[in-house]
């Protein structure tokens, strides 16, 4: 029990002291409890509109996670922003013993996400722990998204210069480290839905149960069967 207890106030302290290093500029350190067996990242409640003249709109939710915006590609369509290294959660999940599958393929309509299965879930400020479908609501019925499967897929490798024959992690150009639809395979983790689903599935985060945007939340990661 004093075990316990000591392991929870020592991740609790790795997250405040990597928290502070973000907000110093440098990217979040994932903190993983092998006990528990999770992998816990600290994050915000994203903006939904962007403050740029390129976004005229708020675009559907298409990804968990990103980096906020300019820096994220997909920081336009999240329900959090995160300031980590993709690669740096990729390291962490293979520390829980977990060894990554492949991205679907962005595009591919078939293409399907392949690697362990994980949950996800967002520790809210007031020590509440929601699961990842429940922060997001269909557009039209205002109904939760259903529980998904998420996958440990890890990055597709990108050749950034024409010039060099250096392949690079993917997700690190990104900086997409959850994507709900295979709208791109540099990601860490994906969901079970296809480009099919796309077109369908219009979901909004669920403005009732999430705190205000900006808000530091925890985002926790771990295998779905422990």
């Amino acid at each position: 029990m004093k075990q316990r207890f000591w392991m929870s106030a020592l991740v609790a302290t790795m997250l405040v002291v990597r928290s502070a290093m973000a907000a110093a500029g440098e990217p979040a350190k994932p903190v993983v409890d092998k006990e528990k067996k999770t992998v816990t990242i600290p994050a915000k409640i994203a903006p939904r509109k962007i403050n740029d003249p390129r976004y005229t709109e708020i675009y559907p939710i298409e990804v968990v996670a990103c980096a906020e915006f300019p820096k994220g590609q997909k920081a336009h369509e999240t329900v959090i922003t995160v300031d980590v290294k993709p690669s740096d959660v990729h390291k962490a999940l293979e520390e829980l013993g977990l060894k990554a599958g492949k991205p679907a393929a962005p595009g591919g309509e078939d293409s399907v996400a392949e690697g362990p299965e994980l949950k996800i879930s967002l520790e809210l400020p007031n020590g509440k722990s929601v699961p990842i479908e429940k922060t997001l609501v269909d557009k039209k019925t205002g109904k939760t998204m259903p529980t998904l499967k998420w996958h440990f897929t890890g990055s597709a490798m990108k050749q950034l210069d024409p010039n060099k024959p250096d392949l690079s992690y993917g997700a690190d150009n990104t900086l997409t480290l959850i994507g709900i639809f295979p709208v791109t395979n540099e990601t860490v983790i994906q969901s079970n839905l296809t480009m099919k689903d796309e077109p369908i599935v219009k979901m909004e985060t669920n403005k009732a149960l999430l705190p205000p945007e900006g808000t530091a939340v925890k985002l926790v990661i771990s295998p779905a069967k422990k």
